[in-house]
């Protein structure tokens, strides 16, 4: 990683602004899922550890600028205590007169949680201003929130430009050394498993993929298009019409790139998404006009195994079928467990994916689930993160 990491600061008696991603999901005014508090842990409490000062900044939701209770942040101060079994400071806003005097009244280990930064406009509008408010928070800068990287919020860039250092935390470090390692320095062979259910949303990361990898695997709606393209029938499946000639440019480079493109030699299908449904398997040019495909079937999961055999590095974004209905979840279940077990270094990113990790038992299998989302793809896709640009360099 070229970024400065927290572990090379000074923290001792420092006041740190550190910009964490506690955008979790609320359920009767309780945190329902703590993955990516629990994710932030080991910066926070090697942080703690170095007697620094945390002041604690996070965006929850879309509020758009607008004050929402049912958006604060205040239950995931709570779970936070709960699991430093430390008390966690709460402050209203995260500017202002009342928040800045919780923040100077910290103690070396001590920890506030500010306000919803998107409580106000000026956060996603990068204002100078509000950034200026915010540094008035702390000394340092540390970013542990890759899945804000991709933005270039008051809190991910501006705020960088007023602090002494911008470090990444130990999670924003974790993305960037297996993220880049990825795109930068890979083991062979190569392979990336790509699904869900648009090719729309992953057109950067195939293009960008297939520079790297030896074998990309197809699954999922977006397979359909790709079919498609080649002429093969799919009946009422998921097709976007406006991409079937990318679909044919980017199947013509993989060919000139000497890709071996895996796609799904057959499917159950069926006429809805249904619990209740009683999939039907055929050949990959058999789908009947009036049934859809929700799911790879048996011989495409065989292929799609038998293509991570071997393989050194796997990224994995997006699911093979509707795995969140039963009927149609074997599919995304057996290449999540072809994943786990394959000895690979496996990369695994996109909330479905994630899911399915955790569905099919074998989430801690996985060399690195990647908690950044779009970052991620964006990454992973060649961009340059605003987030991560505004780091310090060693």
């Amino acid at each position: 990683m070229t970024k400065l990491s927290i572990r090379a600061l000074n923290l001792q008696g420092k006041k740190v602004f550190l910009r964490v991603d506690f955008n979790v999901p609320l359920e009767s005014g309780k945190v329902a899922d703590d993955t990516r508090i629990r994710a932030t842990l080991p910066t926070l409490e090697l942080a703690r550890r170095q007697g620094a000062r945390l002041v604690l900044a996070s965006h929850l939701g879309r509020p758009k600028g607008k004050r929402k209770p049912e958006m604060s942040l205040r239950p995931a101060a709570e779970r936070l205590g709960q699991l430093l079994k430390a008390r966690v400071e709460f402050a209203e806003d995260c500017i202002g007169a009342e928040a800045e005097k919780k923040s100077q009244a910290l103690k070396d280990g001590d920890v506030l949680l500010l306000e919803n930064l998107r409580f106000h406009p000026e956060e996603e509008k990068n204002d100078a201003g509000f950034s200026r408010a915010l540094a008035r928070h702390g000394r340092l800068y540390v970013n542990d929130a890759f899945g804000s990287a991709h933005r270039a919020h008051a809190s991910t860039v501006g705020v960088t430009k007023v602090l002494e250092k911008a470090a990444a935390g130990l999670l924003m470090e974790k993305e960037l050394n297996y993220l880049g390692k990825a795109i930068q320095n890979p083991e062979h062979p190569y392979v990336a498993v790509l699904g869900g259910a648009k090719v729309a949303d992953k057109i950067e990361l195939i293009q960008n993929l297939l520079k790297l990898v030896d074998t990309l695997i197809l699954g999922g709606g977006m397979a359909y298009s790709f079919l498609r393209a080649q002429g093969i029938r799919v009946g009422k499946s998921l097709v976007e019409e406006d991409k079937l000639e990318l679909a044919r440019q980017l199947l013509e480079e993989a060919a000139s790139r000497q890709v071996n493109v895996r796609l799904p030699e057959d499917h159950l299908v069926a006429e809805k998404i249904d619990p209740g449904a009683a999939p039907r398997t055929v050949g990959v040019n058999e789908i009947p006009d009036e049934l859809m495909g929700l799911d790879i079937g048996p011989q495409s999961r065989k292929s799609f195994c038998q293509a991570l055999q071997g393989a050194k590095t796997i990224v994995w974004n997006g699911p093979m079928g509707v795995f969140e209905c039963e009927p149609f979840a074997e599919g995304t279940m057996v290449l999540a467990r072809a994943i786990a077990d394959s000895g690979a270094t496996s990369i695994v990113g996109g909330g479905d994916s994630i899911a399915a990790l955790y569905k099919a038992g074998v989430a801690e299998q996985i060399s690195h689930i990647s908690t950044g989302g779009g970052a991620s793809l964006e990454f992973l896709g060649g961009r340059k993160l605003p987030g991560v640009e505004a780091l310090t360099d060693k």
